[in-house]
């Protein structure tokens, strides 16, 4: 079976999504593309040989489309799922689900009341080899109960647009579900530490940040959010356990020992980084439409992070140590 997917914003992460389904999975051909800037809707769609449509919601109810991946701007995203599940059309939303807990609610219980899962969100790094690695030996207590979490998010640059608010709402989001996911625990409380300023960084922009957070269970995170770091993209997770420590892995690159030194290269791109889980995501995703079954994260996913940042913004701004207060989760997610 081929699924013909529509795809809503074909800016950089919608075409590369575009060109993933295309060129890198099997079973998918897109059929039909929107975006705000319609001349770039229509460059895509005659690229791809997909049809360019004004709006989303054309895109949904298209009937040469049997699924909807969503990647366009973030405030757009809870209108267009919430279409797609009324279409009765499994729908991919890139993260965020919403720009607003209430409108991740919203789409929750859209989907409760389908009856059926519909809807994956494009939380990438579950699908990123040495994550999934980390999760099995943290699932086979390789090193114990789990006690402390440290990670690290840096970017060498970031766009001008980018805020502080946005180190936690875009950035850090992606610790908060992936560690979610790795301890199987909820996150209860959030504070927000602020180091002193790099040069780098324009004098509105708090750089670095450092994000502490707590789960039920009792294991306190720290995450370093550092977005002008200047060497590279750099990623790391330690998860210190009763027995010992797990780390993620660096991802593979050549040691070399040259003109008296010995070095190995700095990955400087995200995409770079997390390329194949992409594309295994986008497989996986395609996959389960095939066979009637979506799975991977799921909105109540999407709701979670949503409150966990909005409490991270908030300690940003206010120096407490804000709780955060996520409602019970619906045996329907279980």
């Amino acid at each position: 079976m081929t699924v013909r997917i529509g795809v809503i914003g074909t800016g950089n992460i919608g075409s590369d999504h575009i060109r993933r389904l295309t060129r890198v999975c099997t079973g998918a051909r897109v059929t039909a593309v929107t975006d705000i800037d319609a001349v770039r809707a229509a460059e895509v769609a005659a690229e791809y040989g997909a049809h360019a449509l004004a709006t989303g919601l054309e895109v949904v109810r298209h009937g040469e489309v049997d699924a909807v991946l969503v990647a366009s701007w973030g405030p757009t995203h809870a209108e267009y799922v919430l279409d797609a599940i009324a279409a009765g059309k499994p729908v991919f939303c890139e993260k965020p689900l919403a720009t607003t807990a209430e409108d991740c609610l919203r789409i929750v219980e859209a989907e409760i009341g389908y009856g059926t899962r519909l809807v994956q969100v494009g939380f990438m790094r579950r699908y990123d080899a040495g994550y999934r690695a980390l999760r099995r030996a943290l699932t086979a207590g390789a090193v114990g109960t789990p006690l402390m979490a440290h990670c690290v998010h840096r970017n060498p640059t970031v766009p001008g647009n980018y805020t502080s608010d946005m180190a936690i709402q875009d950035t850090g989001v992606h610790e908060i579900d992936v560690l979610r996911w790795l301890l199987d625990d909820e996150i209860t409380s959030a504070q927000v530490l602020t180091p002193r300023r790099t040069r780098h960084a324009r004098p509105e922009l708090q750089d670095p940040q450092i994000l502490l957070l707590e789960t039920a269970g009792g294991v306190r995170i720290d995450v370093e959010i550092f977005v002008n770091c200047r060497y590279g993209y750099d990623i790391q997770c330690q998860i210190v356990g009763e027995d010992g420590t797990a780390s993620l892995p660096d991802p593979a690159q050549p040691v070399l020992r040259t003109e008296g030194q010995l070095r190995s290269g700095i990955l400087q791109d995200w995409r770079d980084r997390f390329v194949n889980a992409y594309d295994i995501e986008i497989q996986e995703w395609v996959d389960s439409v095939a066979a009637g079954r979506v799975s991977g994260p799921t909105s109540w996913d999407g709701y979670a992070a949503s409150v966990i940042t909005d409490a991270g913004v908030e300690a940003l701004h206010s120096g407490r140590i804000v709780p955060v207060s996520i409602k019970d989760r619906p045996a329907f997610y279980a």
